[in-house]
Parts: structure tokens; sequence; C-alpha cells
């Protein structure tokens, strides 16, 4: 006979195992699921481009806290670029790459490595537009030749048939046409030019020229004289060329070695020797002629327009007179000290001029 514990016991058995059977665990073994979150552990990166470093995920490439790698950090003065540290400037809050001009003055540049937090000068004469140079900061139309800034006009102190043209060339001297000798509407003393006078006469100026004025007074037995003079205006061993712009208003015939109107290219205070009186160029109402009367040419000079007067010298001493480029004097042995002379020369009673003169140069050659 089956006792009832017998029983009981058996039930025990069949009843553990039905419930093991329909257990709803999905690891009864105890081991932990990949499939399950783990809070202990961050996810890993899943955006293109970014690498997880520590618990946040980054782009190594720019991030200047982790460039190139984790952990590896940049400068105060650095960006990361490319996942290398490269040195920046950090100027009024931007950050400026390196090298970059300043977009307000070409002549600043940033240099981290001299100035990180602002615009760094650029030196003298570096190159900062068309025609412009650095000079002391700032873009300015002049030449940087030699090592040495230069303005914009100034010649050559080795040649003076040079002159800095920054339009031209901002790094080497630029040919130039002629020297000017004398700038009309600008004051002659400043010039160089000395005026010998004697009443009476007026000097004055206009906006482009100046203007030499001498009169008779009435029953005078002499007149007014008024010539200005430059030394040193051309070099008598060498050949020359002279222009003069002028108009002739009025003047009154000239007599021998003498003239109301004249270009002296060559002159001895205070109205020329007798050479230079002989080689004077007169101005007479309708011809010019050399002073001493070997030669003459028809020409309308008081036509009350200005007309570009030219002595040419060669080196064997031959001088050509022209107008307005039409040759119409000449003469041999022609010797000058350098000192030039224009106005009236003489003061013969009634012998007077007016002239205005608007430029004096010395050609170049």
């Amino acid at each position: 006979m089956i006792s009832i514990r017998s029983v009981a016991l058996s039930s025990l058995v069949v009843l553990g195992l039905f419930a093991a059977c329909n257990d709803d665990s999905p690891n009864p073994g105890g081991t932990p699921d990949a499939s399950v979150p783990d809070g202990s552990v961050p996810e890993m990166c899943t955006e293109a481009g970014t690498t997880q470093c520590g618990d946040i995920c980054v782009s190594t490439d720019s991030d200047p806290a982790h460039c190139g790698e984790c952990d590896q950090a940049c400068t105060a003065t650095e960006a990361c670029e490319a996942g290398v540290c490269v040195a920046v400037c950090r100027i009024d809050g931007e950050q400026v790459q390196a090298g970059a001009l300043n977009p307000a003055n070409a002549c600043e540049q940033c240099r981290p490595e001299l100035y990180p937090t602002e615009w760094t000068p650029l030196v003298d004469g570096t190159a900062c537009g068309s025609g412009q140079v650095c000079s002391t900061g700032a873009c300015s139309s002049k030449c940087f030749i030699g090592g040495t800034l230069h303005d914009e006009g100034t010649p050559n102190p080795a040649n003076a048939c040079e002159v800095c043209t920054p339009a031209t060339s901002t790094t080497a001297w630029s040919p130039r046409e002629s020297i000017p000798l004398l700038v009309g509407g600008t004051d002659i003393a400043a010039q160089g030019w000395t005026a010998y006078t004697q009443a009476p006469n007026t000097l004055t100026y206009g906006q482009d020229y100046v203007r030499l004025a001498t009169s008779t007074n009435s029953g005078g037995r002499t007149s007014g004289q008024l010539l200005i003079a430059r030394p040193n205006s051309v070099d008598g061993t060498q050949p020359f060329k002279l222009r003069v712009t002028m108009q002739v208003e009025s003047v009154n015939t000239h007599n021998q070695l003498d003239s109301g109107a004249a270009i002296l290219g060559t002159f001895a205070p205070p109205a020329g020797n007798t050479t230079d009186r002989s080689q004077m160029i007169y101005l007479d109402s309708a011809a010019i002629g050399w002073a001493d009367d070997t030669r003459s040419s028809a020409f309308a000079v008081t036509d009350g327009a200005y007309h570009v007067y030219e002595l040419a010298v060669t080196a064997d001493k031959v001088a050509t007179v022209s107008v307005d480029g039409v040759a119409k004097l000449t003469r041999n042995n022609f010797t000058t000290n350098g000192t030039i002379a224009i106005g009236d020369q003489t003061n013969d009673p009634n012998v007077d001029g007016a002239v205005r003169i608007k430029s004096v140069e010395k050609l170049c050659q």
C-alpha cells in the first residue's frame, strides 16, 4: 500500500519540473546578454568623423582639446586644423589665420609668433598694392630703392634724370623726360632763382606762371630791368637742352646786345658779360635772333599764346634754337658758365617787356 507521504513527494517533483520548463528567463544560466543596455558602459560614437574620447564624441580633426587624438590639446594661440595644432591670432574676438592680412590695412598681418592678439605691421617697403609700398604701417605711393623709402617725384641723388615714379616701379628709379628748373605759380627764390632788378618793374604770380614786366618812366634816361637767373642749371662740359614755356605779352625792339625779353644760356650778373649778351636770344614782337645780330628768324612772338622755346647745345658746341619744335637759329662755339637767365636784361630806355613764364626745364638726354 502506497503511503500518503510518497504520493506527496512525487507531486512536488512533478511541479518543480513543470515550473522549470515554463521559466521565461532569456538567460537561465546567468550569463549577461550583450543586447541588454548596461548603464556602466557609454554608447559608442556612430556619427561619421567622430571619435569617442572618454564619455564624449569629438572630431579630432578640429577639436582643440583632442587634436589628432584624444587628450592632445592645442595651446591658447593655436587652432586644430586637419588634426594638427597650428598657430593663429585671436584679434578682437576673431580667429585669424597666420599670415592673413588685415582687411582694413594691407600693411598689417597676423603674426602669432610676434603678436598673437593684435595685427603686426609689415616692414617698410613691402608691396601692398599696385604702385604702393608700406611706410610706417600704412600703404603709400612711394618707392623703396636700395633699402630707403622715397616720396613720389624724388629724383635719384646720383642721376637727376631718374625719379621715383611708383606707377612705373616701386623698386627702381624711373627715367624722366626733363628736370624742372622753374615751375610757374610758385616762389622763384625757393626754386633757386635770383632776381636782378632796376625800377620800374613788377614780379607777380598767376596760378601757373610768374610774370615779369618792366617799363620806362616818362623822360627817363634808363628803364626798368627784371632778369631772373639760376646758377648750376646746366653742365657746360656736357651737351644740354633747355626748354622754356613762355608767353611774351609785349616787348620793344631790341638793341644790339640788349633785349627787353631775352633767354640767356649763360649769364654773369647783373646784366651779362659780352659773351653772354652776344649769345643771348632776343624776342622781338615779330622775330627772334641772336643779340649780336648774326642771325634772326621771323616769328609772331607777341601773338597772345604760350610758345615752347628750346636751346640745344651739342658736344661740339653747336647751339640750335627751336620754337614749338621748329628750328629757327643756330651758331657755333656756344659756351656757358652753367647759369641761365630770362627776362628784361637791359636798362636801356624804352627797351622793355612783359613775359609770363610757365616753366623752365632741362631736358634729359
